[in-house]
C-alpha cells in the first residue's frame, strides 16, 4: 500500500516509540479494518512489543485522496475496548 504519514503521526509515533516498520506491518496485513467517519479507516492489529506485552496498534488513515495519509498512530492495551466486531 503506497501512503504517506503526516506531520502529527509521525510526532506521536516517535512519542509513542512506534516504528515505522510496526505501522508498515500493520497497514500491510490489518487484523482489521475498522470505518470512521470522514472517509477514514482505522486498521488495527495486536502487536507484540520489546517489553513482551501485547498491545493493539490502531494506524488512522484518510482515503479520501490520491494517496491515503496516516493521519495518527497509537497503541493501547484495552485491546477489548477496540475489538468490536464489525
Amino acid at each position: 500500500m503506497r501512503y504517506k504519514i503526516s506531520r502529527h503521526a509521525r510526532e506521536e509515533m516517535e512519542r509513542r516509540n512506534i516504528s515505522t516498520e510496526i505501522v508498515e506491518s500493520v497497514l500491510r496485513q490489518p487484523e482489521k479494518i475498522i470505518d470512521a467517519p470522514e472517509a477514514k479507516k482505522v486498521y488495527q492489529s495486536r502487536i507484540e512489543f520489546q517489553e513482551g506485552k501485547t498491545f493493539l496498534v490502531r494506524v488512522f488513515v484518510a482515503e479520501g485522496g490520491d494517496i491515503p495519509v496516516v493521519i495518527t498512530v497509537y497503541r493501547t492495551s484495552r485491546i477489548e475496548k477496540y475489538w468490536r466486531k464489525v
